[in-house]
């Protein structure tokens, strides 16, 4: 069984792999943590097999060490009736159930030792998952504020990529160049104007000058049977 810092290292490494791949942060956490409960559910039988072990050879340990006991019993009342083959049987018996009881003894010391450690380590898997579960809250929120961040900043490099202070400068030639056409159609107009006005009265001097001129004819022609009368035959 994977000691608990490894075991909540994976813990954590699955999740945020998971937290990145979710469409529902908060549905994806509630299942972790169910899946979690799950491995804590297998992990105490496993646990629990241990236990069974270790109370097994506790129990050959008590009777092997009480086989030797009694055959040591056996041996002494051998003695006391005079039967010395007999209590040198029983003392072989006695040797054979105290290496049997040391043996298992071993053995049981070792598995009592990594029960304990399984338990401790149990212990701390249960606080993290019931931390994990009074955290979920938190830990959804977190998740919100993240997505939430990487929208901000994605629309902040749409904007940037749109360049609207460079639209407003394009915006802002345009209508320079609106206001240039129009001070220069109203620039010809006021010429145009003032030609026709030269014009005018060129034609109106020209006619005084046809009038001036036809009266003149008109006066001379009058003037000519005067001139003509006042001549000597």
């Amino acid at each position: 069984m994977a000691s608990p810092n490894r075991w909540m290292a994976l813990v954590r490494s699955n999740l945020n792999d998971r937290i990145d791949r979710a469409e529902d942060p908060a549905k994806m956490l509630d299942q972790i943590v169910y899946e979690m409960k799950e491995q804590l559910i297998e992990a105490k039988k496993l646990v629990c097999v241990a236990i069974a072990d270790e109370r097994a050879l506790r129990h050959r340990v008590d009777r092997h060490a009480a086989d030797a006991e009694l055959w040591e019993k056996r041996a002494m009342l051998a003695i006391r009736s005079g039967h010395d083959e007999l209590a040198r049987a029983a003392l072989v018996r006695k040797s054979e159930q105290d290496e049997l009881a040391a043996t298992y003894g071993a053995q049981w010391h070792d598995q009592k030792q990594a029960v304990d450690n399984l338990r401790s380590a149990l212990s701390a898997l249960s606080q993290r998952i019931d931390d994990a579960s009074r955290q979920r809250t938190m830990l959804v929120a977190r998740v919100a504020r993240a997505q939430a961040q990487r929208t901000i900043a994605s629309t902040l490099s749409h904007l940037d990529g749109l360049s609207p202070w460079s639209t407003l400068e394009r915006m802002e030639q345009r209508v320079e160049q609106i206001e240039a056409s129009a001070e220069a159609a109203a620039e010809i107009g006021d010429l145009h104007h003032g030609a026709s006005l030269e014009a005018q009265f060129r034609a109106l001097a020209a006619s005084s000058v046809d009038d001036e001129l036809a009266a003149l004819k008109r006066r001379m022609a009058l003037d000519a049977p005067r001139e003509r009368k006042a001549l000597p035959a």
